[in-house]
């Protein structure tokens, strides 16, 4: 097994790929919630959700898992974003606070030297 001493900018990209294609599949799932088997919300949710699985792979091989594994939390602040913006879900202060620690905290394990 080999160890990779650094992360590069490319996996980063990936991760951050992956995040955001993860998240838009469950957004669809959320949309095909109680629309059955054949809801193409649902196929094209499984479609985004495993090219998130494949993004993440691949950007695996350029870098850490302690640096790369965290960034897909930002997944959270894109789910956020969905909700607020397509599905009228209400946004509180708690939320605000919370994404924006949770950028925080994707800045400070990507975006340092590694």
């Amino acid at each position: 097994m080999s160890e990779t001493r650094s992360t590069s900018p490319i996996g980063i990209i990936l991760m951050v790929a992956a995040a955001f294609s993860t998240a838009t599949g469950q957004f669809f799932w959320k949309l095909a919630a109680g629309g059955g088997l054949f809801d193409w919300h649902l196929w094209i949710g499984f479609v985004f959700y495993g090219m998130g699985a494949v993004l993440m792979t691949v950007a695996f091989r350029f870098g850490r898992l302690s640096v790369l594994h965290p960034l897909l939390t930002i997944g959270y602040v894109i789910a956020l974003v969905y909700g607020v913006s397509f599905l009228n879900e209400p946004i509180s202060v708690t939320l605000v606070i919370g994404t924006v620690l949770i950028l925080a905290g994707v800045w400070l394990i990507g975006g340092d030297e590694h």
